[in-house]
């Protein structure tokens, strides 16, 4: 029995110091997390970059609602003087209607890829500038690692982690002594 409650008492100190270590690593880790979608919301920059990003869409939109109304008048003119043209009018006309047809669909694609490669060229540079930002500020509060809510998937954080605002004031900052 004695040897038993040697070993017991053995393994019951291992686990103290373990938890203990433990303990300690846990409070040694300093995590802060940032949000890059309300970065990009609310920073200057981003504000820009989304601002460009609208006028580019209002223009696309634009372009293809002339086109729309070219195809509304020779679908319309093509069903109200059809019982009046000759088959080789019809032809020409239909040929045409399949033509803007064709042109709209190629320029929606076109203006697609055109906001897509535009939005990530925008949002990749301001990524590489925010990066600096929070790395330096990551540094100075001693923080082990930051992690982004929109990529991360955390479900619930202290909001006394959330660096995203003083990310944002230093971005800001950095911007407007350029």
């Amino acid at each position: 029995m004695p040897k038993k409650l040697a070993t017991y008492l053995l393994v019951l100190s291992m686990m103290v110091v373990g938890f203990n270590l433990l303990a300690e690593a846990q409070q040694a880790n300093k995590v802060g997390i940032i949000n890059s979608q309300e970065i990009l919301e609310k920073s200057i920059e981003g504000k820009k970059a989304i601002a460009q990003l609208e006028e580019r869409n209002r223009k696309n939109q634009q372009d293809l609602s002339k086109l729309d109304e070219q195809i509304r008048q020779l679908e319309t003119k093509l069903n109200t003087q059809q019982l009046t043209m000759t088959q080789e009018a019809i032809l020409s006309l239909s040929a045409d209607l399949e033509r803007k047809r064709t042109e709209r669909q190629r320029m929606a694609e076109d203006a697609n890829r055109d906001m897509q490669e535009l939005q990530q060229r925008l949002f990749l540079k301001i990524q590489s500038e925010v990066m600096p930002v929070i790395a330096k500020l990551g540094q100075e509060k001693g923080i082990d690692i930051i992690l982004d809510l929109r990529a991360s998937g955390v479900l619930y954080f202290n909001p006394t982690i959330d660096l995203t605002e003083e990310v944002i004031k230093r971005y800001d900052a950095g911007k407007s002594v350029k």
